[in-house]
């Protein structure tokens, strides 16, 4: 399927490197990427878990270079879906952003519910119920609605102002703690979560090394997204790769350093990695810096939160604006409809906000309808990964892999395979039904939601098939866009 773009369909491009190089920063976020999986890996597998950010670091890096390649080929927006149609074809493609858009969606809800805590107890309601949270999240789902309809201008200035906060308090924070509140040596490192006494058990598949392996996979995705904006982009050939590969990067270094401050900074170990133990790391700041931290601990993890939630929601509208483009959704011709000014996807951020809204009710009301959602987003993400992995994987040994301004060489097989058995591997650590909660189908979560927007999928993707007609892009970027490498 093929068609010529109009030109009355155009995105605006107002992103340079440093704002694509934000938006990926602020989608990933050290602090919800810390904050996030920190209790639930320290208690699961000890101070050891530490290890897993460079374990997963790694894998996810080799994903980020076969996508810096893949972007610097079709910088087109969707990212995973216009990647995975080009090189999969249409149907396969389509599940690929179907997968995606729904772990995008169900996230951006998940952080705003998160931002939300923490905003209740700045505002004075800490003991808010999970109602009151509720109505905070959707506030905060409204406001950052408006604000990614005013403009890439206003988005750019958040997303920017995030990382300075972000790295100033999470570089700041870890600093001050490893220089004035260290209570643990190195050696926890190696001789916490039971490496001493049982490393077999410790490292095996069923062992507690591996669900915290599961539990960072969260830590170190959204690096992609830098290609959900892509059409947004001034020089996308050029700063794309650079901006997907310099956010994990940078991302990386910053989650890895915080969390060891942190797991050095714990003065006592075994008393915190119990179950009613509360919260380690705000517990841990407020312990070694005194309860006067702790609001504006609050303040920056709120900041964190926010970015990553408008990150989030932006790359969810430009996904359904794709879609909508193709033709491939209900209602294209809506969704498809830009403002005329700022040339902002208006009616896909509207979808954005009311499934959010939605997936808020069924938290509110259906507990564990939610968290088989939340369970979901994290292998989701890896779902997705798959789909253009294997994709570029399959061109490439077949010897019809069309080559970008971003090339690995005579790495690029081999570097494709790896990631792809990466991801492959991930996913099924992340999706394996270990007996976590006392209900079983939570245990399933991951496979249940994937059956089910699978089937769902199947029945939108009959619907609109007939209509689709893939926008020839290609030819435009090839005759507009600056040809460039990653260097400048």
């Amino acid at each position: 399927m093929s068609n010529t773009e109009p030109s009355t369909s155009a995105l605006k491009r107002e992103f340079s490197l440093s704002s694509a190089f934000a938006f990926a920063f602020a989608f990933i976020s050290p602090i919800v990427a810390l904050y996030g999986i920190f209790g639930l890996a320290l208690s699961t597998a000890g101070p050891s878990f530490w290890w897993a950010f460079p374990l997963v670091f790694c894998g996810q890096m080799l994903v980020a270079l076969v996508f810096a390649m893949l972007v610097s080929r079709w910088p087109l927006e969707g990212s995973i879906y216009q990647w995975s149609s080009r090189l999969l074809g249409d149907n396969l493609g389509w599940l690929a952003g179907w997968a995606y858009l729904w772990t995008l969606v169900i996230a951006m809800a998940t952080v705003a519910l998160g931002a939300a805590g923490f905003v209740a107890d700045i505002v004075g309601l800490p003991a808010a119920d999970g109602t009151s949270k509720v109505w905070i999240a959707f506030g905060i789902l409204v406001a950052g609605t408006v604000l990614n309809l005013l403009g890439r201008g206003y988005l750019k200035v958040f997303m920017m102002a995030s990382i300075v906060a972000e790295v100033v308090g999470s570089l700041g924070l870890g600093t001050w703690l490893l220089l004035f509140h260290r209570h643990q040596s190195l050696d926890v490192l190696t001789t916490g979560g039971a490496l001493t006494s049982d490393p077999t058990s410790y490292l095996t598949f069923g062992g507690p090394f591996l669900v915290a392996v599961a539990f960072v996979g969260w830590s170190f995705v959204g690096f992609e997204s830098a290609g959900a904006i892509a059409e947004e982009v001034k020089e996308p050939r050029r700063d794309l790769p650079k901006a997907i590969i310099f956010s994990l990067v940078f991302i990386a270094l910053v989650v890895m350093y915080s969390a060891l401050a942190i797991i050095l900074a714990i003065p006592d170990m075994a008393a915190i990695i119990k179950p009613d133990a509360g919260d380690p790391v705000l517990s841990t700041l407020t312990s070694q810096l005194g309860p006067q931290v702790a609001k504006p601990v609050a303040i920056l993890f709120v900041i964190g939160f926010l970015a990553s939630f408008l990150a989030l929601q932006t790359s969810a509208s430009r996904v359904i604006w794709a879609y909508a483009r193709d033709g491939a959704l209900p209602a294209s011709k809506h969704l498809a409809r830009l403002s005329p000014v700022q040339r902002i996807p208006t009616f896909a951020l509207i979808v954005t906000l009311v499934i959010g809204s939605a997936i808020f009710l069924v938290s509110n009301y259906a507990a564990n309808a939610y968290m088989l959602l939340v369970n979901f987003t994290t292998g989701g993400f890896y779902v997705a990964f798959l789909f253009p992995l294997v994709g570029a994987l399959v061109a490439q040994l077949q010897g019809r892999f069309p080559a970008g301004q971003f090339s690995l060489g005579a790495l690029t097989t081999p570097i494709t395979l790896v990631a792809t058995l990466w991801a492959a591997l991930q996913f099924i650590n992340i999706a394996w039904p270990r007996a976590v909660y006392p209900q079983a189908y939570l245990n399933w979560s991951v496979w249940i939601v994937i059956c089910i927007l699978g089937a769902t999928g199947a029945i939108v993707l009959a619907s609109v098939r007939g209509r689709m007609v893939r926008w020839n892009v290609e030819n435009d970027l090839t005759s507009t866009l600056p040809v460039a490498g990653m260097g400048r």
